[in-house]
């Protein structure tokens, strides 16, 4: 016990500034990594993988073990070249939401005003709250940052207005378009029964109802894949549902609706502007030279 106290105490007096800095982004790299992996299957694969490593650890250096020990090292590379196999899924996951933690809306098709928004969502909420009283199961995604053109491929291309009547008639039970979903990107519907993914994670298993259908899965595993917003309603209970960065808030009312939508659509607005308004700054001298000449 004194050696392991010396030990201790031998690695502190040799710590520095850069030494804090190493253990800094070490600590940094791995908090990520958790934050990436958080509410998925892999969450408790890598509970089990942590709790291993520390028991095999203690066993390693603690006790005189040298069968085991050897059994250990060789192994060892094997082990770190499976976790990417078992990982996969999750991995993947972890670097499409990196990637799209650095996307802008400088590449985005055309500019959206708040009205023109609210106009949508207005007539998306009507829509909600029609299937709602009726029972009609409906999956909505609302496109953002992230293309939905993969699976906009997989449905009937429409390119119409949003209105609630055209809503009520594609998802009206036993019509071709009412199994899918509707994707709706710019305000416009863009397609109707599409195929988009589903969800991994298990959310939905640990919620008190259990027993969700294929709609709350795509909804959610569409709000995995990508930064869009998944509009459910249950044809069991006529329910609404918002999933959204992984997340579901289950019986949404239709008239907070509007203002949910518009909640999570504020902060691309803002960073429309935010950026649209740095360009401006960027472009002022070359105006001014403009001006000049």
């Amino acid at each position: 016990m004194s050696e392991l106290i010396n030990d201790i105490l031998f690695i502190f007096q040799r710590l520095n500034w850069l030494s804090v800095l190493d253990l800094a982004l070490v600590t940094a790299i791995l908090f990520g990594i958790l934050i990436l992996l958080r509410d998925t299957q892999a969450t408790v694969l890598l509970r089990g993988v942590i709790f291993l490593v520390i028991l095999l650890a203690l066993l390693v250096n603690f006790v005189n073990l040298p069968a085991f020990s050897w059994l250990i090292n060789t192994t060892l590379p094997a082990l770190l070249l499976a976790i990417p196999v078992i990982f996969a899924p999750e991995i993947r996951r972890g670097l499409e939401r990196l990637g799209r933690a650095g996307s802008t809306s400088l590449f985005r098709r055309s500019e959206t005003s708040l009205e023109e928004l609210q106009v949508t969502f207005q007539a998306i909420a009507t829509a909600c709250a029609r299937l709602s009283a009726r029972k009609h199961g409906a999956l909505i995604v609302l496109e953002r940052e992230v293309s939905l053109k993969e699976y906009v491929s997989t449905g009937v291309y429409m390119d119409s207005t949003v209105t609630p009547e055209m809503l009520l008639q594609i998802f009206y039970p036993n019509t071709p378009l009412h199994d899918g979903a509707v994707i709706i990107a710019d305000n416009r519907v863009l397609a109707a029964s599409c195929v988009m993914p589903l969800s991994a994670s298990g959310i939905l298993n640990r919620s008190p109802e259990r027993q969700m259908g294929l709609r709350h899965r795509a909804a959610l595993g569409s709000s995995e894949a990508s930064d869009a917003i998944a509009i459910t309603v249950s044809e069991e209970t006529g329910s609404i549902s918002i999933a959204q960065g992984g997340r579901m808030i289950r019986g949404v009312e239709s008239n907070r609706l509007v203002n949910l939508l518009m909640t999570f659509y504020r902060p691309n607005m803002i960073t429309k502007q935010t950026f649209k308004l740095f360009g401006r700054i960027i472009n002022l001298p070359n105006q001014k030279k403009q001006e000049e000449e």
